[in-house]
């Protein structure tokens, strides 16, 4: 389920009525944890929490015209999903995120390698997503990420 959006607000916009209210919850709680040096925009048709060009100028490898995405929220047709490539690329930030997780929600976790899924709205843990939020500043993932992927 792509939506076509060129602005955080038009995405949030063009959202069915469903999923206003938890998609804007999970925006605000990241907003309102993002470490300073990351921006909100549109990416790959989903809100877009990177690092922009202005502090990692070399952008993201497969794209070098796009910045280094850290964190995405994008409503699919079953679930909200919540990308962030922190646990992708942190082998202790997953562990930490996966030991958390039981502590916020009485849900199995539904995660991919980058992904979680949230099938039931009420079961978002917006606590557990806002203190994740926390855990990577710009110049930790921008190191990671050269570290790991930056050939």
């Amino acid at each position: 389920m792509t939506i076509k959006a060129s602005t955080p607000e038009e995405y949030m916009q063009n959202l069915s009525e469903d999923r206003i209210s938890p998609v804007g919850k999970i925006r605000q709680t990241i907003l309102k944890n993002l470490p300073k040096g990351f921006e909100e925009g549109i990416g790959y048709g989903m809100l877009s929490y990177h690092v922009p060009k202005s502090i990692y100028p070399d952008g993201y490898h497969c794209d070098t015209k796009l910045p280094l995405p850290f964190m995405n929220v994008a409503s699919q047709k079953n679930f909200i999903a919540l990308y962030h490539m922190g646990i992708y690329a942190n082998p202790d930030l997953l562990e930490w995120f996966v030991t958390e997780f039981p502590k916020h929600s009485s849900k199995k976790l539904d995660m991919g390698k980058s992904c979680v899924r949230f099938k039931k709205m009420e079961d978002i843990p917006f606590d557990l997503i806002g203190e994740l939020v926390t855990k990577m500043s710009v110049q930790d993932w921008v190191n990671l990420y050269e570290k790991n992927y930056k050939k």
